[in-house]
């Protein structure tokens, strides 16, 4: 979650080659209140609309958030097609989660665009916990050193970093916006596998996360 993390179990813990080791061996060159400089930080994205290099269908669902809230996401392309396929949908499916929140809607059909399994009932509780809390979020996450690695032609896996520094719980009635320092790390570390469905999408199938493990935080 957002900086101030709320008190459901939704993150699993796991050590950030776990999910990479899982899809294949290979080294994968380029790789939820502060961050570290991604692999390849020349490449800045903050639009939550698909890029050039999503797969599949070009009617996929479009996501916008409101004023003042934002992802950045840093070094997200490799070079390779392939790969920035992979890529450019796991980058929606962070503004799916994302957009669930916001708007308050478990049920949303852009996240079961992107999630499937496991990790799409993790997400709908995940947003039902926000719900429960009365909250949402407000600010800026960056999401950085992104490692993927393609297995075959539908299966894929990706290791990422999470920067909450600048994201801020906002109660979701009052509108006030929480900067309260908190003692819980802001950085997270997120493994991911996907599995591409039969129109060319890859979906997230499972998301495990750490906080503050120093693969992201040192």
């Amino acid at each position: 979650m957002k900086r101030r993390p709320l008190p459901f179990a939704a993150a699993l813990v796991a050590t950030a080659a776990l999910l990479l080791t899982a899809c294949g061996s290979g080294d994968g060159s380029s790789k939820n209140n502060d961050k570290i400089a991604g692999a390849d930080a020349g490449d800045t994205a903050t639009s939550t609309s698909p890029s050039a290099d999503a797969s599949g269908p070009a009617d996929r669902p479009k996501i916008t958030f409101p004023e003042g809230v934002e992802n950045k996401f840093e070094g997200w392309k490799t070079g390779d097609p392939a790969e920035n396929a992979v890529l450019s949908d796991v980058r929606q499916t962070v503004n799916a989660v994302d957009d669930a929140i916001l708007r308050g809607d478990t049920n949303s059909a852009t996240l079961a665009y992107y999630r499937q399994g496991k990790a799409l009932v993790s997400a709908q509780k995940w947003v039902r916990a926000w719900l429960d809390e009365d909250l949402t979020w407000t600010g800026s996450t960056r999401y950085f050193n992104p490692k993927v690695k393609v297995a075959d032609s539908d299966t894929a896996a990706v290791v990422y970093c999470a920067d909450e520094s600048k994201a801020y719980n906002k109660n979701r009635k009052t509108g006030t916006v929480d900067k309260t320092p908190s003692d819980e790390s802001p950085y997270v570390t997120y493994s991911t596998q996907l599995k591409k469905n039969s129109k060319g999408v890859w979906q997230t199938t499972e998301v495990l996360s750490k906080r503050g493990d120093k693969t992201c935080a040192s």
